[in-house]
């Protein structure tokens, strides 16, 4: 079955081009503006959406998602939301992937199943579930399998050489490395060690590897995209987002910062 993740990777791959994903919460701070900033980072350049699902305790998120949750749950924001907005960017959009980003509480409170035919039936290409360990993963994995779902792993700077490996073994579309350890938009990158530990994830695997955590500005994203297949924004479109008042300010606001973000990494 084709996904979309695989097509444009394998495309940006073909023309020698490093992907940009861009990490959003859904319905933060309403879903008509996430709608309006789906399509806004699209036409300012970027391949993959990650969509956040808001949750009560985002633990691997630093102050800015955090914020970006709260605000996003005070909205009464869930899956069924999240669906139907994902629904609406299709009317307008089939190509751009769409990747889940959340935890495993709301998967299990709507069922893995029901979750994910109503994920595949939305257009939704793949789930992120950030504290899924690969050892509780097969009966996700199996079921994401039979409706075309790809299921992204996390692989961290703290991953021993054999949990990488069954972490690889296991995921599905690309590898997510955290270039930091902590939580998002953590302190500064050190390029050289997010080149090593990519290089020695390229060896275990040859699913393409999506770099985040930490990358805020056209000069780490440019640095990134010299040794991974994709950069990974965040935190600072979610700060962008938390500033905006109306739809018009959100294309204000992101359509510059992510236009930068592209050149830099072309």
């Amino acid at each position: 079955m084709t996904n979309r993740i695989d097509t444009c990777l394998n495309g940006l791959k073909s023309e020698h081009r490093t992907a940009l994903v861009t990490y959003l919460v859904a319905g933060d701070p309403d879903l008509d503006a996430s709608l309006t900033a789906m399509h806004c980072l699209v036409k300012a350049g970027a391949n993959i959406l990650e969509v956040g699902v808001p949750f009560s305790d985002p633990s691997a998120e630093g102050p800015s998602i955090q914020r970006g949750h709260e605000r996003a749950l005070a909205n009464k924001v869930g899956l069924k939301n999240i669906f139907q907005l994902v629904a609406e960017f299709r009317k307008t959009d089939s190509d751009t992937p769409i990747v889940l980003m959340g935890y495993t509480n709301p998967i299990e409170w709507m069922g893995i199943e029901n979750f994910a035919n109503q994920a595949q039936s939305s257009g939704v290409d793949g789930v992120l579930t950030v504290d899924l360990p690969p050892e509780e993963a097969e009966g996700y994995t199996s079921v994401f399998e039979k409706v075309g779902l790809v299921n992204v792993f996390l692989v961290a700077p703290t991953t021993s050489d054999e949990r990488m490996q069954s972490i690889v073994d296991t995921a599905s579309g690309f590898l997510y490395y955290v270039s930091l350890k902590g939580v998002t938009g953590s302190a500064k990158l050190d390029i050289s060690e997010v080149q090593a530990r990519v290089e020695t994830i390229k060896g275990l695997s040859d699913l393409p590897v999506c770099v985040g955590f930490g990358i805020k500005n056209a000069e780490s994203a440019s640095a990134v995209s010299a040794c991974a297949e994709g950069v990974v924004i965040g935190s600072a479109i979610v700060d962008l987002l938390g500033q905006c008042k109306s739809q018009a300010e959100v294309v204000e606001k992101l359509k510059p910062y992510l236009s930068e973000i592209r050149q830099a990494i072309d």
